[in-house]
């Protein structure tokens, strides 16, 4: 037997080779590095800024009717005057502003709240350029040499998921630094060590959402249609889940699809690394939820990728 007849391509350098064009891929276009340095500033700067739930929970905006109160109030034998009633009605709502927002969104910022959830809006937009940059590799004829090599197929699609993952994660930190800058509050309990948790949970999630609408792309051929097919997922993921609005307060229906949502585990870790006081426990199970759903949709996406995946 020949020694060409024995050669078995190794996974691991084609993954190498594939992921690494890919990123040149990208690096190579400045608009695409641009475009991941804007969107989040855009998102924090007009929308993050733009509500200001603080401004509405102010005892000014209550409108208290003081003109119904007498001029004094008796109670016993003591004479409150009416000011001094009044001020002190003030002085109990001054800070319940401070106390909604902690009780719904667990903090007194709600632009902390939101910088956070723009990490898993921006890793679903990241991801979702996976199935398409598949689609254009087949309409350009890139797949057709890649399939006509030796490189396992599993390693195509890998490729692209490491690529969305990896990109993500550089995403993520651009986020971070720049929503420190517009007043990010962080918790007591953040270290650097939670920055690691913060990327481990990004890449689990990329992982798993690119390989979702890799999957949707194997056999497609116009990039119209995949820009339908994850404009339509990517909307429920984002509003379903805990990127603006906490899950409790949604109603009772919607709390089922957001319960899960795999973007609302990426929320809430991130926030527990971040913003939040640690909830050690919430957090393990945030993350074994994000782990089994990144396993399931990356090993779904290597065997679609075996069946499904031409030139």
């Amino acid at each position: 037997m020949s020694e060409a007849s024995d050669y078995h391509p190794s996974i691991f350098r084609g993954l190498w080779a594939l992921t690494g064009r890919e990123l040149k891929k990208w690096l190579k276009e400045p608009i695409m590095l641009l475009m991941a340095i804007l969107q989040p500033v855009i998102w924090m700067g007009l929308f993050g800024k733009a509500m200001n739930l603080n401004a509405m929970f102010t005892a000014s905006n209550l409108q208290l009717d003081t003109s119904k109160i007498p001029e004094n109030i008796v109670i016993g034998d003591v004479t409150i005057p009416r000011d001094v009633l009044i001020q002190a009605i003030q002085q109990m709502f001054s800070d319940i502003g401070a106390k909604v927002m902690r009780n719904v969104f667990g903090i007194t910022d709600y632009f902390s709240y939101m910088s956070v959830g723009m990490i898993s809006m921006i890793v679903m937009f990241t991801t979702m350029f996976s199935g398409m940059s598949i689609v254009w590799d087949r309409r350009l004829g890139f797949l057709g040499k890649v399939l006509s090599t030796p490189v396992p197929r599993a390693a195509i699609i890998l490729s692209k998921m490491l690529n969305a993952a990896l990109r993500a994660v550089f995403q993520t930190t651009i986020i971070l630094a720049l929503a420190i800058i517009f007043g990010l509050k962080l918790s007591e309990t953040f270290t650097l060590f939670n920055l690691l948790g913060v990327y481990a949970a990004v890449f689990l999630v990329s992982m798993g959402l690119s390989s979702l609408f890799l999957a949707l792309a194997l056999r497609s051929t116009r990039h119209e249609t995949q820009m339908a097919i994850v404009n339509l997922i990517n909307m429920p993921l984002m509003f379903a889940s805990n990127i603006f609005f906490p899950i409790n307060m949604m109603p009772k229906w919607m709390q089922t699809i957001a319960r899960v949502n795999p973007v609302s585990y990426l929320t809430d870790a991130i926030r527990q690394l971040t913003v939040l006081q640690l909830d050690t426990p919430t957090l393990i199970v945030d993350f074994i939820y994000l782990g089994v759903f990144a396993t399931l949709l990356s090993v779904l996406g290597v065997i679609l990728s075996w069946r499904y995946l031409i030139k």
